[in-house]
Parts: C-alpha cells; structure tokens; sequence
C-alpha cells in the first residue's frame, strides 16, 4: 500500500507539471497582419462579438463588422443632426451591439430593428465625456465617464440596453477634483461575473460586487501626479488577479511606477518591474488560459508581453496600437491610428 501511494503523488506531481508547463508562455515573436487599412480612422474600441467576428467603432462617426470567414468588411457612418460622433466605447450582448460616443452631448447607440442604430441615452451638459462601457449579461450593462456634480459618472441599464439610467451621487463614492477616465482603449472596466473594476485617472479603482448596485474605492500606488498620469487600463483574469496599466502619454518613456497588480480582488496593489519597460502603455490583456501569467500590453510605442504576471516583459514590436482585444491563446486583433490588424503570437 506505501509503494502505491507513493507511486499515485508520483502521477499526481508529474501531472501537475506538465500542466503547469503548458500554461506557460513561450513567445518570442508577433506577426502583424493588417486586415483594415484607412488613415483617416482613429479606432480605440473594438469587440470580438459571439459569433468571432470583429466590430469596431472611431471617429468620425464610423463602425464597422469584420466577417472573419469571408474576410469581409462592413463599414458605415452614424451622423447626429450635423454631428459625427467619436466614439470609442462599444459593447455587446447576444442579439446587440452597442456604441457611445465622448463629450457632449454623449450619444449610446444601439441595433436597431431595420438595420439602423438605434439613440437610447443621450446626456449634454459641462463635463460630459464618457470613456467605456461593458456588460455582465444580456440584460445588465454599465459605462463609466468623467466626473460631472462630484462623483464619476456611471449609467446603468438593466433591460438589455433599451433604457439607460444615471445614480444621483448621492450613491456612489465621493470623486477627486476632476477625477475620470482614459478613453484610451474600451478598458477601464473589467467585469468578472458580478464583480466590477473600474480604473480612473487619479489612480483610483472603484469596485463593485454586485453588478453596480454598490460601489467602494479604492487607491493604489501607480503614479499619478500630473493630470495626464494614472491607470488607463485595467484587466482581470479571475475574481482574484488583476493588472493595470498606464503612465503619461506626454512621457511615454517613463516606466517608474506605471505598472500594478492585485492577488487578491483589488484590495490591494503593488507596483511591479519598476523602472523597467514597457512605459506608458493604454491597454493591457491576459492572455487567455495563461494562469494569470501571461499579459500583453499595447500602445503607440508598440507590442510587449510578460510570461510571469507583469514581473519581467519583453518587447515584441514597435508596430503601434491603442488596443487589442484575444481571439484565443495565441492570436488577437488590435486596433488603433490608421486602421486594425490580426496579430499572430510565435514562439
């Protein structure tokens, strides 16, 4: 009996190891392949929708589809009286897509029913500048802006994003002077079932735990002196790991303290590979089943990624992009001045 036991934590161990190493990442190189090329376009928001296939939306009021089968795109323009939109936060659920455009007055579109976008919330007044939005379900949704009245700005919708509404401040936490968001990247919400993290510009992250009913906040230690300095994304694997990411676009060089991760919810965060690269970056991903090992991290400085949590990185590319968003473990789409590209991670 003491043979086969020993012979069963024998299995068990050589089991779990090669486990452990086949979740690790090996990458050393990117392939970038451009499937949409228009130097007119600015894109910070895109989505990988059920179906695998890509939408996107930018500025001048332009959103596309990308059929990954047949290659093909669909483009069209989304006009607002004499206004084109720029938007740069999009979402979806299974039978929607959604886009919302910044400053004011903020426009949320949704499909409509004869194949037009449909206004559902339209907000105008000083301040108003909104900067992601995601959703937990098919019926349940959030977008995060700027601070308008004293807090940040949240609207909420809980019937499928037909109807949206806006909590009085009174309800949610006490926000900095001038204290926001990056419209960077689509990213400054992170969603984990019921659990949300949203990242600001102060370097502040406001957690909920139950799909925005309530709210609290939290600090952390990426820098954030200048107004152009915070957390311009923000990721999570699991309930547990997170990453964010940011810096100072005007010091795009700068590596100090741009960098943080969480091991446990958010409660806390510790700034990792101080003073080493990448710098300013405006999005940052996991890569997926990488066993919160495996992030990558993009911006107009190009294309890096870390095999170990964000401990150490290695520069992949200096093809610049404002986001990306994983297709699987190996390949994503990244968006950003001029256009969107499929890229292909290699050993």
């Amino acid at each position: 009996m003491k043979h086969v036991v020993y012979a069963l934590l024998i299995l068990v161990f050589v089991s779990c190891k090669q486990t452990s190493e086949s979740k690790a990442i090996h990458f050393n190189q990117v392939t970038v392949e451009p499937i949409l090329q228009d130097s007119t376009l600015s894109i910070r928001a895109i989505d990988i929708l059920d179906d695998g296939n890509l939408a996107f939306a930018a500025n001048n009021g332009v959103f596309g589809l990308y059929d990954v089968k047949k290659k093909r795109w669909q483009t069209a323009f989304q006009n607002y009286d004499t206004l084109r939109p720029q938007f740069r936060a999009i979402a979806h659920t299974k039978t929607d897509f959604f886009m919302l455009s910044v400053d004011s007055p903020a426009l949320l579109y949704k499909t409509g029913a004869f194949g037009s976008m449909t206004l559902v919330y339209r907000e105008k007044g000083e301040g108003v500048f909104y900067d992601a939005m995601a959703f937990w379900n098919d019926q349940e949704g959030i977008a995060i802006g700027d601070s308008v009245d004293g807090c940040i700005s949240i609207i909420l919708t809980r019937d499928g994003g037909n109807n949206w509404s806006k909590p009085h401040c009174d309800n949610l936490p006490q926000g900095l002077p001038d204290e926001g968001a990056f419209a960077a990247s689509n990213t400054n919400i992170a969603i984990i079932g019921d659990e949300t993290w949203v990242a600001t510009n102060t370097g502040r992250i406001y957690y909920s735990p139950d799909k925005g009913h309530s709210w609290q906040v939290r600090d952390t230690p990426i820098v954030k002196e200048k107004p152009t300095e915070g957390i311009y994304s923000v990721a999570f694997y699991d309930a547990q790991n997170g990453f964010a990411i940011g810096g100072d676009y005007t010091n795009p060089d700068g590596k100090a303290k741009n960098k943080i991760r969480t091991e446990d919810g958010g409660k806390t965060w510790n700034i990792v590979a101080p003073n080493l690269n990448p710098g300013y970056r405006s999005c940052v991903q996991y890569i997926p089943d990488s066993e919160a090992l495996g992030l990558v991290a993009v911006g107009f400085k190009g294309i890096d990624l870390s095999s170990d949590a964000g401990d150490t990185w290695k520069h992949l590319s200096d093809k610049g992009f404002y986001t990306i968003r994983f297709i699987n473990d190996h390949e994503a789409f990244a968006a950003g001045q001029g256009g969107i590209s499929k890229l292909t991670f290699k050993k």
